[in-house]
């Protein structure tokens, strides 16, 4: 178990002795292979367990401070406030972005990290989400090469996003959630039908923004999803969302590290100001 009481190298030891990275890697692919399969309305994976309880506990007290996050600003799909702050803010979980972070909280966000960024962990979603993939990519889906980009999020009252299907660059989307308890549920990614005609239809089913759960799918024409209007009552919504790009190719496989790599050295200025 993950002591609470600890303070920094001291905490920082207990929870590698307690959660390596290796011992993460096991217990999220088990997550992956145990979870849920539905077909409605497109196929997909449900989690409701994705880390051990202790972890998680641990994550929500180690959530970083709001100046941590950079923000991300899209008028179009109402990630701006009124006053102009940005409704979605985020920060990449690789270990060069969190390095300013706190012993203890960077203890727990590296070994989340590394285990989502895992070939084990991706391995594991490319089996499950077989169908999806070999619909889009054919029979030889397992040799297209993906890169993994976890990302923790925080939307704020006044976000959104309008139904879309992802964009091509990405090969799967994998969402979890982060919320303390089940008082926000409604605040779930609602997936959408796919119209004969290509557009989205009426009918829709919600993931529920619950502690410890979230979704995954192969990206592809039909998997239409939203976020409906974030409200007052709520104070985060806070989550990972784990992307695997499509790595085929060079062009695809120098855009990946140069996206990380610019956005490290926006990082590196932004705490250059914070001193």
């Amino acid at each position: 178990m993950i002591s609470q009481g600890l303070k920094s190298p001291e905490r920082e030891q207990s929870i590698h002795r307690a959660w390596s990275v290796d011992d993460l890697i096991e217990t999220v692919v088990e997550s992956v292979q145990k979870s849920t399969i539905s077909d409605t309305p497109f196929y997909h994976l449900r989690f409701d367990h994705f880390f051990p309880d202790d972890l998680y506990a641990a994550m929500l007290q180690a959530m970083p401070v709001s100046t941590d996050y950079r923000a991300t600003f899209d008028q179009r799909n109402g990630r701006n406030s009124s006053d102009g702050t940005a409704t979605r803010t985020k920060i990449d979980l690789f270990p060069e972005y969190i390095r300013h972070f706190p012993l203890h909280k960077r203890a727990i966000w590296e070994v989340v990290g590394r285990a989502l960024c895992s070939r084990e962990l991706g391995k594991a979603f490319v089996q499950r989400l077989a169908p999806g993939l070999e619909r889009r990519f054919g029979k030889n889906f397992t040799k297209v090469s993906m890169y993994p980009l976890p990302i923790l999020t925080r939307d704020i009252p006044g976000y959104r996003k309008g139904a879309h299907t992802d964009s091509r660059w990405k090969g799967i989307t994998v969402q979890l959630y982060l919320p303390p308890d089940n008082s926000t549920t409604h605040i779930g990614t609602l997936f959408h039908e796919r119209l004969p005609s290509g557009g989205k239809g009426p009918n829709r089913t919600q993931v529920p923004f619950a502690p410890n759960s979230g979704y995954a799918f192969a990206v592809g024409n039909d998997t239409w999803h939203s976020v409906t209007r974030v409200g007052t009552e709520v104070k985060t919504r806070d989550s990972i969302l784990l992307t695997y790009f499509v790595d085929a190719g060079a062009f695809r496989f120098l855009r990946n590290r140069g996206r990380r790599i610019g956005n490290f050295v926006v990082n590196e200025l932004r705490n250059l100001k914070r001193r």
